[in-house]
């Protein structure tokens, strides 16, 4: 049995844990500047700057709060593992940042993320229970949902992109709710369509259905094409996975590896644009093919330690690679690539890492889940979102990126599957266990 200290640390995290729990994805879901004005009349708003640093004030103190509640958690060993390959994985970036052009911004990068993956190791461990966990769940996709509609049809010119847009004026029309574009809108509508397919495969049929169907309904008004396509790709994906379990490994390696030579061969091979055009398929990828020649040359010129952590782009080095005749790549905020962006800025071992920690180890700990006793329909939720974001990363940079809910709800997969592998799972009404044996919701 648990000691009377334990027992009273439990009871801690179960009266901080559930609040805690709902401001973490909220601060990711809603964020703390809903509705960006993105007209030109606010553009380069002074305010921004006040926003961000109140963003990152509350982000740290999240972070703080997170932090304390774990470390009174009598399941505190379960908090970020496996922790060797992330300790390698952080030092080698911070190690790249230090003999970068600019190791100041680098470094603190690497701070941020890693404080980020922390705080997503600790997310899992605040709920008491399963039933804790959807009910968070549910109230949360809920409120987001309702203000993304309560935004379209009260505020339309702040949820819905408008002609007069300085970035993107050809966006008219598309909604995006409180979001600050309609891909991150798009994005978040399949999260949340997940969220709404577990709840209904758990019996809560009458909140699973309706979250479902009001993100889909939602998602398609937003013209994010590649999410759209995602939603329904990923749900067969993630379908074949879970019953044949042999051509697991060659379908995620495979497939993100022959996605990555179609997309960025088109941007050095003639030939294989040609192939990709005879398809029917967009041989450009909407312009992206002049970032990804841009990036491969960068790769080929530091392959081995890169150009720093989340370095490269909107950099002198970056424009003097462009040669300034590449205009939107010279615009570009990342690589659209999260893999080429991990070897462009981290080099070939950070790639390497980045592929273990992110892609291998998550396949590792599905099939080690499966032979546990755990709810399978949590297994499956972390097994989806987990898919999305590994094959998404193909056409986004995604992974690291502090405040970005797609990868937040990643990383939280990852470990939502070591712990759904290693850990035992309470269900309301089961005695507290062990704590060796210590649970997550």
């Amino acid at each position: 049995m648990m000691a009377s200290g334990d027992m009273r640390e439990a009871g801690a995290i179960s009266v901080l844990g559930p609040p805690l729990f709902m401001a973490t994805l909220l601060f990711y879901l809603i964020t703390l500047t809903p509705f960006i004005d993105l007209s030109a009349a606010n553009a380069g708003d002074p305010a921004a700057d006040k926003s961000s640093t109140i963003n990152q004030i509350v982000f740290l103190g999240l972070t703080a709060s997170l932090w304390l509640t774990a470390l009174s958690s009598p399941a505190r060993h379960l908090v970020v593992r496996p922790r060797g390959l992330l300790i390698v994985t952080v030092l080698w970036f911070a190690l790249v940042s230090a003999i970068s052009m600019h190791p100041d911004i680098a470094l603190k990068r690497v701070v941020l993320a890693s404080l980020t993956i922390v705080n997503a190791g600790i997310f899992l461990l605040l709920p008491r229970s399963e039933r804790q966990f959807a009910g968070m769940l549910a109230m949360c996709c809920l409120g987001t949902l309702a203000l993304a509609y309560l935004g379209v049809a009260l505020w339309p010119q702040l949820a819905i992109h408008q002609a007069s847009e300085i970035r993107e004026p050809m966006n008219a029309g598309l909604w995006r709710g409180h979001f600050a574009h309609k891909n991150v809108a798009a994005a978040a509508m399949v999260l949340i369509s997940f969220a709404g397919l577990y709840l209904y495969g758990t019996g809560r049929r009458i909140v699973g259905g309706a979250i479902t169907l009001l993100a889909v309904v939602f998602l398609a008004h937003t013209g994010g094409k590649s999410s759209t396509a995602a939603l329904p790709g990923i749900l067969v994906i993630a379908w074949i996975f879970e019953r044949w379990r042999a051509i697991r490994i060659p379908m995620v390696f495979l497939g993100i590896a022959a996605f990555n030579v179609v997309t960025i061969g088109c941007s050095v091979s003639p030939t294989m644009r040609e192939l990709v055009a005879s398809l029917g398929i967009d041989p450009t990828f909407t312009n992206r093919i002049d970032i990804w020649r841009v990036g491969a040359a960068a790769v080929a010129d530091r392959p081995f330690t890169g150009y720093g952590f989340q370095l490269f782009w909107q950099t002198d080095e970056m424009v003097y690679k462009a040669g300034g005749g590449a205009s939107w790549a010279v615009a570009a905020f990342n690589a659209h690539n999260a893999y080429l962006d991990a070897a462009i800025t981290t080099g070939i071992p950070g790639l390497i890492l980045t592929l273990v920690l992110l892609v291998w180890l998550p396949l590792r700990d599905v099939s080690r889940a499966e032979t546990r006793g755990n709810d399978p329909a949590l297994t499956r939720l972390f097994t989806r979102i987990w898919l999305y974001g590994v094959f998404s990363a193909c056409v986004e940079s995604l992974y690291f990126q502090s405040g970005s809910l797609v990868w937040f709800m990643l990383i939280v997969s990852i470990f939502g599957l070591r712990l759904q592998a290693s850990a035992h799972e309470i269900r309301d009404g089961e005695a507290v266990m062990p704590v060796g044996e210590t649970a997550h919701a």
